[in-house]
């Protein structure tokens, strides 16, 4: 891939916050502006945020995000313009079960856990019998409407189903994708897809149905990148021609008279000022509404108010003439079922990359798997330490798959507040945002919080702020 031209006389831009969202913010100025200076400041010692990846059992994988939905282009564009195209694959199987009623049952067809088939549905024995007939008035129950309103989730699909759709399988889906709980999370921003469907169909399940079998069904809904996800942010940083620089926490951001922006960068007794023309700000909630609270102190205000769950991933490496025989690519957990484990991933089974990293070692093949823990509100259960969190996975999985062996490694990565909870309301709360933002010249704020928690919607929010922010800066001088 031919390198990037040096930034020349052009604005300088500082983007704060070296995760997904800010390097890609950082790569598209250079892409459409080539003679601006682009500087990433990251507060940690390594840039990729939640995009992370360790060695486990002499494996190097994904600690923190391991796929990205392939059905929207954002995320795989990116990883090709940054030389990874190559290394894009898709899961080798992506059939995963529930573990209820002290059992694994394949997870019955559904579109964020609205069911498209109820004979399917009944034959996979998630749902109880009243369960079943509560959720066939879905096809008899008049059309539900939210137009000029929102609702939860949990609310939207109770409505149509009855409680037990959303205990069984909406809030598992949900809990692997925010931590959080159905019944306070935003059907208009977490599953406009769904909200959409309310005007096909008085029938829901119809409607999803319809949805799932359309021109794209055949098309891997996920994918991943050959030796990890991880790689990702390496590769955009290498090929975007911005600079990078770690360990640079900002302290304050101040809108100069004259335009453009002073930055405090660094600790309190060795801060420096750095100016700039303008600024993009794709940190989480928070600790953007502490840098807006003078230049856009309404945003920062909604901003403040954004919750957020935090998890903890417990990845184990174990010798595979040891493990059970296993399917598919893992399974979910019921909040009902009052298990720790929320979500087990049997990543040797879902990336053929994986399992042939571990295969052929000098002790014989080893085969990585990975837990998910915590959901929103539940921060005290990730306060144990890691051992104690190692042995919760392994109990659970005992009862799950029959493990009986112990890993012959592990590691613990934590997420602390990692998860932006979408609650009802949230668009509102980011035209919000957006508008007050949209008053400060040269500023922008993209990121997890926005438009979706996932790789290619946290990319799309940083293609939006660049957008914006390319309207207020001069034009590029043509040769």
């Amino acid at each position: 891939m031919p390198t990037p031209p040096a930034p020349g006389s052009g604005p300088s831009v500082v983007v704060i916050g070296g995760g997904i969202a800010g390097l890609a913010a950082a790569a598209r100025l250079r892409e459409e502006r080539p003679d601006a200076d682009v500087l990433v400041l990251e507060a940690s010692a390594e840039i990729g945020g939640k995009l992370l990846r360790a060695e486990v059992g002499g494996v190097l994988v994904d600690v923190g995000a391991e796929s990205m939905l392939n059905r929207r282009p954002e995320g795989v564009a990116l990883a090709r313009t940054s030389g990874l195209g190559d290394a894009i694959v898709h899961p080798a199987t992506s059939s995963a079960s529930l573990w209820t009623r002290g059992a694994l049952a394949p997870m019955p067809r559904t579109l964020m856990g609205i069911p498209t088939d109820l004979r399917a549905l009944a034959d996979s024995g998630v749902i109880s019998k009243p369960g079943l007939a509560r959720a066939a008035m879905d096809a008899v129950l008049p059309a539900t409407s939210l137009e000029g309103r929102d609702t939860s989730i949990g609310g939207l699909v109770e409505e149509r189903f009855g409680r037990e759709v959303v205990d069984r399988l909406v809030e598992p889906l949900l809990g692997g994708v925010y931590a959080g709980h159905a019944r306070e999370i935003s059907a208009r921003a977490a599953v406009p897809q769904v909200v959409a469907l309310l005007d096909r169909d008085r029938s829901l399940s119809k409607a999803a149905a319809r949805a799932i079998s359309g021109p794209v069904s055949d098309v891997p809904v996920f994918a991943g990148i050959r030796g990890g996800i991880g790689r990702l942010p390496d590769a955009v940083a290498a090929t975007s021609g911005a600079r990078i620089e770690t360990g640079a926490t900002v302290r304050d951001l101040v809108r100069r008279p004259e335009g453009g922006w002073t930055l405090v960068v660094g600790p309190t007794r060795e801060s420096r000022l750095l100016h700039c023309d303008a600024v993009v700000v794709a940190t989480p909630a928070r600790a953007t509404a502490r840098l807006l609270s003078d230049v856009a102190p309404t945003a920062a205000l909604e901003l403040a108010r954004i919750e957020y769950a935090s998890v903890a991933l417990v990845t184990m490496a174990f010798a595979a003439r040891d493990f059970p025989e296993v399917t598919g690519s893992g399974f979910l957990v019921p909040p009902v079922e009052r298990k720790a484990v929320k979500a087990a991933t049997f990543s040797f089974s879902k990336w053929e990359w994986v399992r042939q990293a571990g295969a052929g070692g000098a002790a014989g093949d080893v085969l990585v798997m990975r837990c998910s823990l915590g959901r929103h509100r539940e921060e005290h259960q990730l306060q144990r330490t890691d051992e104690e969190l190692v042995e919760i996975a392994l109990d659970d999985l005992a009862d799950a798959i029959g493990l009986a062996v112990r890993p012959i490694d592990s590691h613990v990565q934590r997420w602390g507040g990692g998860l932006p909870q979408y609650a009802v309301g949230h668009l509102d709360r980011i035209a919000t945002v957006r508008a007050d933002v949209a008053r400060v010249p040269g500023l922008e704020v993209c990121g997890a919080a926005y438009d979706g928690l996932g790789i290619p919607a946290c990319i799309a929010s940083a293609h939006t702020a660049v957008s914006s922010l390319l309207a207020d800066l001069d034009p590029p001088t043509r040769g």
